[in-house]
């Protein structure tokens, strides 16, 4: 599989609001950090440094569990892959 381990069987599947990437992820959440344009904020910062903003701009748009997990797997895979299914 390409967004999620082999075997899952529950994810979350999100769309960002910013790049519009869809994908999954193994968290479920009502909103995550975007792996595709979000950076996940260093909170080591030094004494004059702001502290960043963390910036979710991914949403779930569904739950995904069972047999699902991998047909969706597979269809944003090859949808990513711009239709090049001879790695599957």
């Amino acid at each position: 599989m390409y967004f999620v381990p082999d075997g899952t069987q529950v994810c979350g599947y999100y769309e960002c609001e910013d790049c519009e990437m869809r994908f999954l992820d193994l968290r479920i959440a009502p909103r995550i950090v975007c792996p595709y344009c979000g950076e996940e904020v260093d909170m080591e910062i030094g004494p004059d440094d702001e502290m960043p903003q963390v910036e979710e701009k991914a949403v779930l748009v569904k739950v995904v569990e069972g047999d699902e997990v991998e047909r969706m797997d597979g269809l944003l895979s090859l949808a990513l892959t711009g239709g090049d299914f001879d790695w599957i």
